[in-house]
């Protein structure tokens, strides 16, 4: 939970909120209420879920008119930097309990509060402005009348709008029901706003809108929006109530009725999870299919393999929800291809991408940990083995992009133009991490899913024991005593590439099985604590290293080129943890100094850039800037994997 009061600076004004409506959708924006991305937006719907996701709604224009005096409650950016209205002034405070919540002190009495929720059952998102009880009397109260100006485009996420004739402004008034509908596009979903106030028809644009974090990404930044009309509502008597959905004709009951309903429901599901963490991890669950899956981040990412396994073993197996679990697993064993499973699924259309080594390595290391968790139905088990089997199977004999187990058992992979391990950073042609040959994270992925498979297979044995011991031979750098991030380098027999990477931490902790123990082990650890720890997690690259890059920063190809360059992953910390204790007395007393030294600096960090989440990467440089997306769902989980750790014992 994230409570923010006065004074604010503009940093603290510029920390995110996140709303997700379990369909790819989502509502987001900032404590200060002004849009610094092209993705904040109030009803931004999947149209195909998870994927199709379209701006209808990006934001409010609001504020209150009491004596011919104005109190804004938005504030806006536009280009080249200029702020207005300003809030700050009158902003007390924030919260994300139950669900973002604004106060704001109008005088020395009357204090408002604005809140906004997304009910996830309905994907409807839901605002509503209330004086404070106790905040002011009567008489102060009725004077005052709000005015809300809906500011809408009608365009895929990660575009921009702009001014045109084609917009259209006509809007159908159903008095009946309280609503008024507009369609911006012929080949868009309707949006239905439904009130307890009046509206007026007033159509105009709203220009030039700047968007500060897509400036520093090197991006177009940016925008016009349309605005139809003003709602207006009166104070004195009741509460204002706004209700935006998408597409479907909305319920005919009373705003005020449908609000309770909605409210009562979307508090109390909030309030069963154990913790808010548990509630944020909520958020990166939504529907595929008629099934469902795990989106990688909010707000550009949809659902990556690799993400995705990784992220359920803390957002899901180690949060108690099983069911999710095998529904995942199951959808996803659907996609199985010549023995892979796909790396991502695009924003339109329904070819997935096979272009990853490891994610059907890290789909076998989820399925052992649910199977583990749940004592899962002779139908589930055996399709989820049969999975497996098949992986093991296509990756024995070869498949895509070079990927086969060698002579020496060791797995191979890799081709010139593509990025199959997780560092998978690529600008035009460049892969700027090829890795080409045998990764070490990978070697310590498949010799873990050869022995998982051999509890129902004694088969994969033999191959599970050769590969240990090759790796065993081939991978430790008897300079440091550490591993070789890549042996055989671009399929050259005996080339080594002696780069201090996070990917060896594998081979001690993250895994249901290590591959090193004792002072082998220890020298992995030491490594990766010395070069690549910090606050916010492991740097990908040590900053000795000639190309490192400490700062993740600029145009989209200076950001690329730093990504796994040195930049620090947060995911990456629940593998080191595991490691560290295993590799030191795992009593109570070293599980209080991890507590203290690797986690306590993620969960501050929860109060900070996505409220409630974890942010996808950070600055390697100090003071290790965050960056990427916000929120991102391996972070997360392996925040929540790892405290169930410590707590266990």
């Amino acid at each position: 939970m994230t409570r923010i009061e006065k004074p604010f600076d503009s940093f603290l004004l510029e920390h995110e909120w996140l709303e997700a409506d379990g369909f790819g959708g989502f509502a987001s924006g900032t404590v200060g209420t002004v849009r610094t991305r092209r993705y904040h937006a109030l009803l931004l719907t999947a149209t195909h879920a998870p994927g199709g996701r379209v701006v209808l709604v990006n934001g409010i224009e609001a504020w209150l008119e009491e004596n011919g005096k104005r109190y804004p409650l938005s504030m806006q950016r536009y280009v080249p930097d200029v702020v207005y209205p300003d809030v700050s002034s009158s902003l007390l405070g924030f919260d994300t309990q139950p669900w973002p919540s604004w106060r704001f002190q109008l005088d020395a009495e009357a204090v408002l509060i604005a809140e906004v929720f997304v009910a996830k059952v309905t994907g409807e998102t839901v605002l509503r402005w209330r004086f404070e009880r106790g905040s002011a009397s009567d008489t102060t109260v009725a004077g005052y009348t709000l005015h809300v100006r809906p500011l809408l485009s009608g365009r895929d996420y990660h575009a921009l709008h702009h001014e045109n004739a084609a917009f259209n402004f006509n809007a159908d008034v159903d008095a009946a029901h309280a609503r008024v509908s507009w369609q911006p596009y012929g080949d868009l979903p309707v949006i239905h706003a439904s009130t307890n106030g009046t509206y007026t028809h007033a159509p105009d644009w709203y220009r030039n809108f700047c968007y500060v974090r897509e400036r520093e990404r090197g991006l177009d930044f940016s925008e016009d929006l349309a605005t139809p009309g003003v709602f207006t509502f009166s104070l004195a008597d009741s509460e204002a109530l706004m209700i935006l959905q998408a597409g479907a004709e909305p319920e005919t009951t009373s705003v005020v009725d449908r609000f309770k309903a909605l409210a009562d429901t979307e508090y109390a599901r909030r309030n069963a999870f154990a913790s808010s963490l548990h509630r944020s991890a909520d958020a990166y669950l939504v529907a595929r299919d008629g099934g469902r899956t795990v989106l990688a981040g909010f707000p550009w990412f949809t659902d990556w393999g690799r993400d995705t396994f990784i992220a359920m073993r803390g957002l899901l197996l180690a949060s108690g929800r099983l069911e999710a679990a095998e529904s995942i697993l199951l959808e996803w064993a659907n996609t199985l291809s010549e023995g892979m499973l796909p790396n991502r699924f695009p924003d339109y259309g329904s070819t997935p991408e096979y272009n990853a080594v490891d994610a059907s390595l890290w789909f076998v290391i989820a399925v052992h940990d649910y199977l583990a968790a749940e004592q899962a139905g002779d139908d589930t088990r055996k399709r989820l083995q049969q999975a497996v089997e098949a992986i093991l199977t296509g990756y024995s004999s070869g498949t895509r992009f070079g990927i086969r187990a060698d002579d020496d058992g060791l797995l191979r992979a890799g081709v010139p133009g593509v990025q199959l391990t997780w560092m998978d950073a690529k600008v035009g042609d460049w892969v700027v991490t090829p890795r080409i040959g045998k990764p070490v994270e990978v070697q310590a992925l498949w010799i873990n899913a050869l022995r998982i498979a051999t509890a129902w297979n004694a088969h994969w044995q033999e191959p599970a024991a050769r590969a240990a011991q090759a790796f065993h031979e081939r991978f430790v750098d008897p300079v440091s005593g550490a591993l070789f991030d890549n042996v055989d380098v671009d399929h050259v027999a005996g080339a080594i590439d002696r780069s201090i990477r996070p990917n060896q931490i594998f081979a001690v902790g993250g895994l249901p099985f290590p591959l090193l123990e004792g002072a082998a082990a220890r020298a992995v650890v030491d490594q990766v604590e010395t070069h690549l720890l910090t606050p916010l997690g492991l740097r990908s690259l040590a900053p000795s290293d000639p190309a490192y890059r400490g700062r993740y920063a600029g145009s989209p190809v200076e950001r690329d080129g730093a990504y796994h360059q040195g930049t620090v992953w947060p995911w990456l910390i629940g593998p080191f943890v595991e490691a560290w204790l295993r590799v030191h007395q795992p009593d109570e007393g070293a599980r209080a100094q991890a507590r203290t030294r690797f986690l306590a600096p993620l969960v501050e960090h929860l109060d900070h850039d996505g409220l409630d989440h974890i942010c996808e990467v950070a600055d390697g440089d100090a003071p290790h800037q965050p960056g990427g997306t916000p929120f991102q769902a391996w972070s997360l989980g392996e925040l929540l994997r790892v405290k169930r750790m410590l707590a266990n014992g």
